[in-house]
């Protein structure tokens, strides 16, 4: 009855039987309790009473089994839910994820001071540190956060007291957080990597005076045209496609010269702006002249061009008195041809812009919007505005209709105006030459300091950008002018250029000196900066376009340069990666319930075990050089790291802070394998490498010195110890230390004395010469509880081999080989081994991606073994080689890294739960939110993965396959006819007592003869059959194969394939 208690106790029911509440409805009331909104203030009255009836938080283990009723109970989301503010259910364990959260993120600045006064309050009373109890006490007190936990504060300690010196001052809690805040900026920095590619391809050019500007083409074709009116065509290569001077040379004439350009797209037309004040216009694919507007009332510095409706588009144009002129163009292709027709002057067809407008399909606007002449001019048809800028600071910027609304007032008085002037002028020309001024409610006008030189709108995300003479980038809502929503500050020279890339999140910026930047468009920040010296461009700058299709800037000086722009990349929707780069180890925290991993890019992250989620991480972590190797210290709190440079490193890696570097000589040999070690409470830190030694180094926490030096080497190991590089380091307590190394040599070592105790040898599994066979042993396992009992007949060691093989090794009294078998399906070298506490399971992984399970609870306990364990299971985890296994059999799950770039969770009979970098979290506790029965997309679809078929591993026929089943078959047939007469015969004689069986006695032996001349039969067959096949497949003809309905005996049916074949 006690058993039964307890059991029941470790459920909900039996939990709620020995709680205090004598009803499960009182507790779940508080989940079915309507929310009602609080008002600001209420009566005294009404609060008593409310907290005379406020009922108790209910306990977590109720709330766990309600959200898992409720995961099992909904699998769809309502709209009404969603009306109603239901949260959709999720997978992941709700309770347990808050509870696992980051205390830390959580805190204010105002709860910064509460916890600086503690703290002190604390100092004045004498106590330097604070306790873990201490610290929970005043976090509670000052931090708001309704969602803090004992859990969550005592991880947070221990972060802090990285040491295990059991106190924290308020220093350190300052500098951990300084460190975390920083490495999440960084962290957040890394997601979002963008640069250009330095330096530019860049192109020499051939104008002899500055690039107006450039545009493209749908195919990414470059165009560009300089004020001697030279266009030129390149490809996205910088490639030049074609060059031509569009202008005639004129006799006894100065030189035209150009102002700016823009495309026809829809008509095939060029618009050329000219420093004569006319507005030409050009075939677009032979360059040929069509016709000119002339009689401008000013210089066309700025155009810009838009089609609006079918047959109709806009032409505008910024001028030198700060005026925006708009041409509005109906019927166009039919005016396009009028003009054509028109008599030419300096050989191109030419209307004045007074007889331009009197047609009906013309309207022409003039708005006197800038005291200066216009730096930048664009119209943008999604809100049907033109915004214009200036240097003029009072009118910096100003974004205006193109009609205006009607005025009645104004055009009265600019009708007077032309009567008192007696003109007798029709309308329209009184408006060529008297510009409009739009009225208030008709623009918006920014006020900018310095003026604008360059500026960029983005409708998707309603920003607008302005730069110019002040060096300041200032972004602006473009509804409200009196002051900018943001602030970008760090080009040294005036903005010259600017350009939002709604695609790629980011703003591009450059100035005068040729300096260009990224920004992010989200939070501000400077994302990359490339001076000329970097990118190569030199010269002054002319002007600048981004190309969005080939996502590259394109910068024009006295050459043309191309900048292209690289980004973090985007895995493909059905590949999960945990790291960019290979990954070359991870591990598991006991202590925090992390994950950490790192790769050959030097980078480390760390995860949530129980949820995948990515916590932080952290890069360069040995520099350039690949991390080899992690461990963690016995107290769980710090990391340490080995890599190719040499150096071991300690880190307290919640917060990516390298505390002490460990350097071994001058050499800089690589770290291979490195471990943790405490020997009578004395602690080490034990790395091996290519120096082939074993380098020990003293932890002390106290020590201050960054640097610290390997103790002096055993004299074992500068005698006796290893030739090769080793490769592989176990610790086995309380003293014994397992080394390997390349030549396949596995030293056993007393840590206390620094003595050899034994010295294995692996085997050479091919004995021929020519093939040169890799002995090296790279991973060993200790079978701790069997090494604890010194039993020489007992394997107490595993290591892998040659070809792929796993080998059992005894260790006391005679040390040698007990086991070796080859689990692996192609001999694929195996790469890691791990056992659970008791020893009872041993999991195998090798550089095919194969996961094999073994069960050695009694394997190789009384000596030598020829038969492999028994294969609990197998499948394959990754398409690359695995490069670490870890056990975590608190949550009953097996971690693996490899070098496919993914570290992956499994339950420990090979479901997946999930990779480590996926989108959606799991809950390790709740199977329903595991990936199982999926299995990664990759794998499913790479070739190694498929079954072995007999069809597919050898040169036999489908046709063979069939002929061998039925063949099958009739032997079973013909087995089971034996084996019931055996039975038959068996019953007879135990029926007839003792004397009929001594009579009968040779019936048992008779049988028993049958069955074996059956078995000898059917190897028989089998031969049989097969030289059958090798017949077949020359072509000879087959005698027919009884079927199993006919009454022939095994021996005959033996005999007719002997006489076929």
């Amino acid at each position: 009855m006690t058993s039964r208690n307890k059991m029941r106790s470790s459920s909900a029911l039996g939990k709620l039987e020995t709680s205090d509440d004598q009803s499960i409805l009182n507790a779940v009331a508080v989940f079915t309790e309507p929310v009602v909104p609080r008002a600001q203030s209420c009566p005294a009255g009404l609060k008593s009473q409310k907290a005379k009836t406020q009922r108790p938080a209910p306990p977590d283990w109720l709330l766990k089994e309600y959200l898992k009723g409720q995961r099992m109970r909904s699998h769809s989301v309502d709209m009404e839910d969603i009306a109603q503010g239901k949260t959709p259910p999720h997978h992941v364990d709700l309770t347990r994820s808050l509870r696992r959260g980051k205390i830390e993120h959580q805190v204010t600045l105002e709860d910064l001071k509460k916890l600086n006064i503690a703290f002190q309050e604390f100092q004045k009373r004498g106590q330097k540190f604070l306790d873990l109890d201490m610290f929970i006490r005043i976090m509670k007190k000052c931090v708001k956060s309704p969602n803090k936990s004992n859990e969550q504060i005592e991880q947070l300690f221990m972060k802090i007291d990285y040491a295990a010196t059991g106190g924290i001052q308020w220093d350190d809690f300052c500098t951990y957080l300084q460190l975390e805040y920083s490495e999440q900026a960084d962290s957040l920095a890394r997601q979002k990597e963008v640069y250009f590619v330095m330096p530019a391809l860049s192109q020499g050019l051939s104008h002899s005076g500055p690039v107006l500007r450039i545009f493209s083409l749908p195919d990414d074709t470059l165009i560009m045209m300089g004020e001697d009116g030279v266009i030129s065509f390149w490809s996205p290569q910088l490639t030049l496609k074609r060059r031509k001077l569009v202008f005639h040379k004129a006799v006894n004439r100065k030189s035209k010269w150009v102002t700016d350009f823009i495309s026809m797209p829809q008509y095939n037309k060029l618009i050329i702006g000219t420093g004569d004040r006319a507005i030409q216009l050009y075939e677009l694919s032979s360059l040929e002249p069509h016709c000119q507007i002339g009689g401008l009332d000013s210089i066309p510095p700025k155009l810009d061009y838009c089609y609006v409706d079918p047959d109709k588009c806009l032409i505008l144009y910024g001028d030198d008195q700060g005026c925006v002129n708009i041409l509005f163009l109906a019927s166009v292709g039919e005016l396009l041809r009028t003009w054509k027709k028109l008599p030419p002057v300096e050989n191109m067809p030419t209307i004045r812009i007074s007889s331009a407008v009197s047609s009906p399909n013309v309207k022409y606007v003039r708005w006197k919007v800038h005291e200066d002449w216009v730096t930048q001019l664009n119209y943008y048809d999604s809100i049907q505005v033109v915004i214009s800028a200036s240097i003029h600071e009072p009118t910096a910027l100003v974004i205006g209709c193109t009609t205006g609304t009607t005025n009645a007032e104004q055009k009265m008085k600019e009708m007077k105006d032309v009567k008192k002037d007696g003109k007798v002028r029709k309308w329209h020309q009184s408006s060529l030459d008297l510009p409009q001024r739009r009225a208030e409610g008709d623009q918006t006008v920014f006020r900018v300091r310095k003026g604008v030189r360059a500026f960029s709108f983005c409708k998707r995300n309603n920003l607008l950008l302005t730069g110019g003479m002040d060096r300041i980038i200032r972004i602006w809502n473009p509804y409200v002018p009196g002051k900018p929503t943001g602030v970008l500050k760090s080009h040294r020279a005036p903005v010259f250029y600017l350009h939002i890339g709604a695609e790629e999140k980011r703003i591009f910026s450059m100035s005068t000196d040729n300096t260009v930047k990224i920004w992010d468009l989200e939070n501000h920040n400077c994302l990359f900066s490339a001076c000329p010296k970097t990118s190569g461009i030199q010269g002054e700058l002319t002007a600048c376009h981004y190309l969005s299709s080939i996502k590259a800037l394109c910068v024009a000086t006295n050459s043309v340069s191309l900048l292209h722009l690289k980004m973090r990349a985007r895995p493909e929707t059905h590949l999960v990666v945990s790291h960019k780069e290979p990954v070359v180890c991870c591990i598991y925290n006991k202590t925090f319930g992390h994950v950490v991993s790192c790769s050959e890019g030097s980078v480390i992250k760390v995860w949530d075990s129980e949820t995948g989620m990515l916590l932080s991480e952290f890069i360069g972590a040995h520099g350039n050089a690949e991390i080899t190797c992690l461990t963690f210290d016995s107290s769980g709190r710090r990391l340490v790291t080995g890599g190719r440079d040499g150096c071991l490193r300690i880190w307290n890696y919640n917060n990516g802070h390298c505390l002490k570097t460990l350097t071994q000589d001058e050499k800089h040999n690589e770290v291979c394998d490195c471990t943790y070690v405490e020997v009578y409470q004395n602690k080490y830190i034990i790395a091996v490498g290519w120096d082939r030694r074993i380098n020990m180094y003293f932890d002390s926490p106290h020590d201050f010195h960054h640097f610290w030096k390997p103790q002096p080497h055993w004299p074992d190991d500068l005698i006796r110890g290893h030739k090769d590089d080793i490769l592989c380091v176990v610790q086995c307590p309380p003293s014994l230390l397992a080394t390997s190394s390349y030549d396949g040599e596995i030293i056993i070592w007393n840590m206390i004395s620094g003595h050899v105790y034994c010295k294995l040898n692996t085997p050479v599994l091919t004995h021929h010469s020519e093939d040169l066979e890799d002995r090296s042993v790279s991973h060993l396992t200790f079978l701790k509880t069997r090494a604890a009992k010194f039993e020489s007949k007992t394997a107490s060691l595993i290591s892998n081999g040659p070809q792929g093989s796993v080998i059992f090794w005894s260790l006391f009294s005679d040390a040698q080989l007990i086991a070796s078998f080859i689990p692996s399906r192609g001999k694929s070298q195996i790469s890691s081994i791990v056992v659970t506490t008791g020893d009872t399971c041993a999991y195998a992984a090798d550089q095919l991606g194969y996961i094999y399970t073994y069960d050695i609870k009694d394997y190789a306990l009384e000596g030598p073994e020829k038969e492999p364990p028994k294969n609990v299971k197998f499948w394959r985890a990754h398409v690359n080689a695995v490069t670490s296994l870890e056990l975590i059999e608190k949550e009953k799950t097996l971690l693996s890294s490899s070098v496919d770039c993914t570290v992956r969770l499994w339950s420990m009979d090979g479901e997946y739960i999930g990779t480590f970098g996926q989108s959606e979290l799991w809950d390790v506790f709740t199977s329903a939110s595991w990936k199982h029965p999926m299995v990664p997309y990759e794998i499913l679809m790479d070739p190694q993965s498929m079954p072995v078929h007999q069809v597919l591993a050898e040169d036999v026929s489908s046709l063979q396959i069939n002929h061998m089943e039925e063949d099958k078959k009739i032997q079973e047939k013909s087995f089971a006819k034996v084996r019931s007469g055996a039975q038959h015969s068996l019953g007879h004689t135990s029926r007839t007592g003792l004397e009929q069986a001594s009579g009968h006695g040779n019936m048992g032996s008779s049988c028993s003869s049958q069955i074996s001349t059956t078995y000898n039969c059917q190897g028989q067959i089998q031969r049989s059959v097969r030289k059958l096949f090798h017949l077949g497949e020359r072509g000879c003809d087959l005698a027919p194969v009884p079927v199993p309905g006919q009454q022939q005996s095994l021996v005959q049916q033996h005999s007719i394939l002997e006489d076929s074949a």
